[in-house]
């Protein structure tokens, strides 16, 4: 009985897990109702209506973030990863604090790879999708990936009298 209430504690201390710690120079980009976030490196330029942030351009790389208010965040189950074509081996994390997965391989150097993410977010999900061309290290998609996070919240303005 023991084992079962610390394999549940466990679970739970997951799902409340933060995001990856943001480095130093990066940009904080929310999503159009302020609820989700992502970090993009100092050198990327944030869009004028939110929620996405670019390299160069769009067609060198490109971060969006979004929500889903009221949506259930769970983990993929098999089917849908079929339905989806998400390979095994291009699904790095299903769990209950973050869906990560490969949803598109470059083929050459002018065709980007692209990521997906699924976290769960203040009363729904957060949601990106990555999406840049080969010559930009993977592990600095990785980076942008892991920023994923329901947006910290701020603090209120006092009102005047």
């Amino acid at each position: 009985m023991r084992y079962f209430r610390l394999v549940a504690l466990f679970s739970s201390l997951q799902f409340l897990a933060p995001a990856a710690p943001i480095p130093s120079g990066w940009k904080l980009i929310k999503d159009s109702k302020g609820t989700c976030q992502i970090a993009v490196p100092e050198d990327w330029t944030p869009s004028e209506s939110g929620g996405s942030a670019v390299l160069n351009d769009a067609s060198v790389g490109i971060a969006v973030v979004t929500s889903q208010p009221g949506q259930t965040f769970k983990p993929l189950t098999e089917s849908l990863q079929k339905l989806l074509a998400v390979r095994k081996e291009k699904m790095f994390e299903n769990t209950v604090k973050r869906i990560f997965y490969q949803d598109k391989t470059s083929k050459g150097p002018e065709d980007p790879n692209a990521y997906s993410v699924s976290v769960p977010g203040n009363g729904g999900t957060c949601s990106s999708r990555i999406v840049f061309l080969p010559s930009i290290p993977s592990e600095l998609a990785r980076k942008i990936v892991l920023s994923v996070a329901p947006a910290a919240s701020t603090a209120t303005e006092p009102k005047s009298p």
